[in-house]
């Protein structure tokens, strides 16, 4: 069977599958599963266009990395067939782990584990039924391997996971402040030290990354009504996962059954196969069928959030750089317990506050490098006349506080 394939996708062209061990664990169902999964969650309820999904974004990063390795190859770095094999199994399978609406999934359905450990089992699972071909792909992934510049362009501030999703998300939602010159920033790259550098003249386009990536964060990935969405999910999966471990029967597909009735400790995620074997079995529709469904259930609180969700009825969100105030907070809280006829406790569905970041660009050992004409090395925010660089290396927290808008 040929399986040198080529896969036309809108934002680079025409994508070649590279080797038949890409091509075979593209067509395992632990891949296959990622076209189930949206890359964005809930943003399409804000930019309708946003329906892309992390099987789209992992061919991307994968196009990126051959690019990546052509690159550097071409500049004299010694990355044997093998090595660039691996790298960009790596890539294709950095987010194999991530579940249906990843991060509300994470925070309130599998906790204590994130999407990264989960990406590990499975891709450790994978090299055993390929009988041990991704040893060195797992290496580089989880930062064993001695090349070490291998997995700074899997995993950094600067790797083709971002160079990739920034591109992607833009194409997508229709935000051309998130469109950023990927392959020039490629063709940029070097190695030295067992590093990734960008040579100097790449400086202003690693300039234009840090602030593109600011802009997606605060306009699509952050966008206040992405976050009422993203809570109110949130908020649903909480409320049937507390009725379903108190014994309530609820309609769910058998996956989504088996992590809303239990709860499952990291270790036993880790240990115990059927967990993860489990896992693999969930994708977005498990969720929206079951949401869907719950708009009928008994309980008030879960009935009327679902019915929200489904309605794109979302929260209010008031988005501040101080706390909200408590007495508007109670007064609103009391407020939905009356109108929603309960306690005190469950109105908290109605209304809460919480915490959002965004932090474009940390200064620490993983820093984006910039290789100086003179030889020498610089963090780009000193290498870069910008002086907003060093503005993008502070983590801005916010306060969001949400509340059902018919209760104003």
């Amino acid at each position: 069977m040929n399986k040198k394939k080529i896969i036309n996708d809108p934002v680079y062209g025409f994508i070649t599958i590279p080797t038949d061990l890409v091509f075979d664990l593209m067509e395992h169902p632990y891949f296959q599963r990622l076209r189930y999964i949206k890359q964005l969650g809930m943003t399409h309820l804000v930019y309708p266009g946003a329906l892309h999904t992390r099987f789209h974004h992992a061919l991307g990063a994968m196009h990126l990395m051959s690019l990546a390795m052509q690159t550097l190859c071409d500049k004299g770095h010694d990355i044997t067939t093998d090595e660039q094999e691996a790298v960009m199994v790596a890539i294709l399978l950095h987010d194999i782990g991530h579940g249906p609406f990843s991060h509300a999934l994470e925070k309130h359905i599998v906790q204590g584990i994130d999407h990264e450990d989960i990406s590990t089992l499975l891709m450790n699972k994978l090299n055993e039924r390929f009988g041990g071909f991704l040893d060195t792909a797992i290496e580089i992934f989880n930062d064993t391997y001695p090349k070490k510049f291998l997995h700074q362009l899997v995993s950094s501030q600067l790797d083709m996971d971002r160079l990739d999703y920034l591109n992607r998300d833009s194409f997508y939602t229709g935000v051309s402040e998130g469109v950023i010159s990927s392959e020039r920033i490629i063709k940029m790259l070097n190695v030295k030290d067992d590093a990734i550098v960008v040579e100097e003249k790449g400086i202003y386009s690693i300039e234009k990354f840090l602030v593109a990536r600011r802009l997606m964060y605060w306009q699509v990935y952050l966008h206040k009504t992405v976050t009422a969405g993203e809570q109110l999910l949130g908020k649903i999966l909480n409320r049937a996962r507390k009725l379903a471990l108190e014994g309530h029967q609820l309609f769910s597909t058998p996956a989504l059954s088996h992590f809303l009735s239990r709860t499952i400790t990291k270790e036993q995620f880790i240990n115990e196969d059927h967990h993860i074997e489990t896992f693999t079995c969930l994708d977005d529709t498990d969720i929206m069928a079951s949401v869907k469904v719950w708009i009928g259930y008994p309980d008030k609180v879960l009935a009327q959030l679902c019915q929200n969700f489904i309605q794109r009825r979302l929260y209010h969100v008031d988005i501040t750089n101080t706390p909200p105030d408590a007495a508007r907070v109670e007064e609103l809280t009391k407020k939905a317990a009356k109108k929603y006829n309960v306690s005190i406790e469950d109105a908290s569905y109605f209304v809460f506050t919480d915490t959002i970041s965004n932090n474009a660009y940390k200064v620490n050992d993983a820093n984006i490098k910039i290789l100086m004409k003179d030889g020498s090395i610089s963090d780009i925010t000193t290498a870069s006349d910008n002086s907003n660089l060093e503005a993008l290396a502070k983590t801005v927290e916010k306060y969001i506080f949400c509340y059902t808008k018919d209760l104003i």
